[in-house]
């Protein structure tokens, strides 16, 4: 599996396309555009190069962490109530 690199479009026959995420000598991880990401043994591989072009893909929206300050208002509210 030599010639390919980082960031290259490949074509693997079982996956279909996708980009190249890493590759050393002894694997070889790829994010195929219908299957997600998939890692393989460098040597075992069959790959061969595409031109079709990687889908847009839209970022998924962040979470927003829930403001906490209300949270500890309410807790501290109790602890003041207490009587001993």
């Amino acid at each position: 599996m030599s010639g390919f690199s980082k960031g290259d479009r490949v074509q693997h026959g079982q996956y279909g396309p996708g980009t190249l995420t890493d590759v050393n000598e002894y694997h070889t991880v790829i994010d195929f555009d219908h299957h997600g990401v998939r890692k393989f043994v460098t040597q075992m591989v069959v790959l061969e190069p595409t031109a079709e072009p990687a889908p847009v893909r839209i970022k998924a929206a962040r979470r927003r962490k829930a403001d906490a300050a209300p949270a500890l208002a309410k807790v501290d509210a109790g602890a003041s109530q207490r009587v001993e």
